[in-house]
């Protein structure tokens, strides 16, 4: 356990991974700044862990789940490289008063958004197959996993605005703080990922064309 002073001198010296372990609808009104959500289920930790890379690992839970935090990625990190913040995201903002955030939009507003805004680049995070059986026409198809690779991240143009989405929600809430730690912050994330853009009539939409009989 460490107290936000000495996570912050942790930051400043050396490579940190910081991995928010609270639910995605409280990581995106406010996070520490680099940190990932790895949320709560723990499906994506050992991709994170193995993809990203990083060591000491820093987790933030919710208060009192500080342990089960640690018992979470005890498999998965050397327990001299696993450290908890004290606290958790709240004693950070009340040490440093410093976070970040994400901006989240319903289906209908993004509906509203992409007939008229130029600079608008919606895209899709889900995998190669349910690309291909749906996704909103003219999405840009980046899956998730290639998202590791700073390169991609490099090419994002700075006047774009990038609505990202993905199946339901937490692939592109992870996928979104990835982004933001590499420093480009204008982007949002689709409420309900393309389950919630499917029930929304105006977005067009590209399916899979059935050629069987």
């Amino acid at each position: 356990m460490i107290t936000p002073d000495v996570f912050r001198d942790l930051m400043e010296k050396q490579s940190t991974l910081i991995l928010d372990l609270r639910p995605t609808s409280d990581f995106i009104t406010g996070f520490v700044p680099g940190s990932i959500s790895a949320g709560t289920s723990g499906k994506y930790d050992k991709w994170i862990i193995e993809a990203i890379g990083g060591e000491p690992v820093v987790l933030i839970s919710e208060p009192g789940k500080e342990e089960i935090a640690a018992d979470r990625f005890s498999k998965l990190v050397h327990s001299e490289s696993l450290l908890v913040l004290a606290g958790g995201y709240e004693s950070w903002v009340k040490f440093a008063r410093q976070a970040d955030m994400i901006i989240e939009v319903e289906a209908d507003e993004l509906a509203l958004d992409l007939p008229h805004d130029p600079y608008l680049q919606l895209i899709d995070l889900r995998g190669e197959v349910e690309f291909e059986n749906a996704h909103v026409t003219k999405a840009q198809h980046i899956p998730l996993a290639e998202l590791v690779d700073l390169a991609t991240i490099a090419n994002f143009d700075e006047d774009q605005q990038f609505y990202l989405y993905c199946g339901g929600g937490q692939r592109s809430v992870l996928a979104a703080s990835l982004i933001k730690r590499q420093g480009v912050h204008n982007l949002r994330v689709v409420a309900g990922g393309f389950d919630a853009i499917q029930q929304e009539p105006s977005i067009p939409l590209t399916q899979k064309q059935d050629h069987s009989g």
